[in-house]
């Protein structure tokens, strides 16, 4: 009786033990990852309107980075890093749909940004310039810059979860390409793969200025700023031609979800 009463506090000693130990593991890996999420939660933060409070994504970051810690499969093969990134963007991603901080006319004016891509390419057989989305929607190349402008909280997304690499390598561990692979299911995994493809292939046709600004900023963790010193032009400017780009990038993937030959 005795011996069984010993062995049970011991039990619940390891057991305390054990616990105390996570507790102390989860506590380092947050100091060691801070950063990360500050570069995260910093880099969406310049992109979204004045009134959003970057404590409140810095929380949800933290969270994320969490998720992160207790989730991760070393077994998968993934790097640690990789996959904390993806869960702390989704965590702040999901804060920005909750607090809906871009505006329904914004979206709208993405929209629009995104069908008239779309026409001047069946139209043309290629990607259009900016001077000719511009006159598609009717307006000079200036009025299509400010456009431009004030439709970018909605084209800053997170492009690296979908986890192609600037050369657009698509052999990645399955936890870098999916955001957590304890609950995708086989299709969603497929589905998933399929993306990569096509984002990889839009990648490769859209243009050399616009594929360097999309390297620099989503895969080198370059700020616009600093891109924009690498090639001598103003923020604003980066800030368009991104736009440009993903907008392009939408436009595609949302001509493939109906069906439309590309």
């Amino acid at each position: 009786m005795i011996e069984t009463r010993a062995r049970a506090i011991r039990t619940q000693a390891q057991r305390s033990y054990d616990r105390a130990a996570t507790r102390r593991r989860e506590e380092q890996l947050v100091r060691e990852h801070l950063p990360l999420v500050k570069t995260v939660v910093g880099r969406l933060a310049l992109t979204l309107p004045a009134h959003v409070d970057v404590e409140d994504l810095y929380s949800a970051g933290l969270m994320g980075l969490l998720q992160a810690i207790r989730s991760f499969d070393a077994e998968q093969g993934a790097c640690f890093t990789t996959y904390a990134r993806i869960r702390i963007q989704g965590a702040v991603l999901d804060e920005l749909r909750r607090l809906d901080c871009v505006s329904r006319t914004v979206r709208d004016k993405g929209r629009r940004v995104q069908d008239a891509l779309q026409r001047a390419e069946q139209r043309l057989g290629r990607l259009p310039t900016e001077a000719e989305v511009a006159a598609e929607l009717g307006m000079t190349t200036e009025e299509y810059a400010a456009l431009l402008d004030e439709v970018r909280p909605v084209t800053f997304v997170s492009l690296d979860a979908a986890a192609v690499g600037p050369d657009g390598d698509e052999n990645l561990a399955p936890a870098e390409t999916v955001a957590d692979p304890t609950q995708a299911t086989p299709r969603e995994t497929a589905a998933h793969r399929e993306l990569v493809q096509l984002i990889v292939r839009r990648l490769k046709e859209l243009p050399e200025m616009q594929r360097k600004v999309l390297t620099l900023y989503y895969f080198e963790d370059l700020r616009l700023r600093e891109i924009a010193e690498v090639f001598g032009v103003t923020e604003s400017r980066i800030c368009q031609i991104h736009a440009q780009a993903i907008l392009a990038l939408k436009s595609f993937l949302k001509q493939q979800e109906a069906g439309k030959p590309a």
